[in-house]
């Protein structure tokens, strides 16, 4: 099977990004550490880490010079309840993250995330009420998914 495993670039911190990744996604994994004697860092330091935030794998690269991150590119989770919703939100923005528009949140490593309803897809989907989803969308930072199924229902 293919895959694509996203590759998160850190400076020197790849480690204290991924226990803070798999201190917010409880219960993931670590795949692999790689140490190596070539590239940058210390001989012997840890180059990568691949991990698993659900059943996705990802890579955390201590590439060696800092890289910055944009919303061009955000990682999308699609949430089951409220719950999950408020304890993905809540995590991401500790120590420092910034809460942003339509669902999206910085992370304290700059990584952006949308936290959102897994059933946001198909309200979006109906011609007749995704306007009224899209507006209350566009009215809040943290998503809420009473506020959302109420304006996907209302007539």
């Amino acid at each position: 099977m293919r895959l694509i495993k996203p590759c998160l670039w850190f400076k020197d911190n790849a480690e204290q990004a991924v226990e803070f990744y798999l201190s917010v996604f409880q219960g993931e994994e670590i795949d692999r550490l790689y140490y190596t004697s070539a590239g940058p860092g210390v001989e012997g330091s840890l180059l990568s880490i691949t991990f698993r935030l659900y059943d996705q794998q990802f890579i955390a690269l201590n590439g060696g010079s800092e890289a910055s991150y944009s919303h061009a590119l955000s990682l999308c989770v699609d949430c089951r309840d409220q719950a999950e919703i408020d304890h993905l939100w809540q995590g991401l923005l500790a120590e420092a993250g910034q809460s942003l528009q339509c669902g999206w949140v910085q992370d304290k490593f700059g990584v952006c995330w949308q936290i959102v309803p897994a059933i946001l897809d198909e309200m979006l989907q109906d011609q007749q009420r995704a306007p009224a989803v899209m507006a209350a969308l566009l009215s809040m930072d943290k998503l809420n998914l009473s506020r959302l199924q109420q304006a996907y229902t209302q007539d």
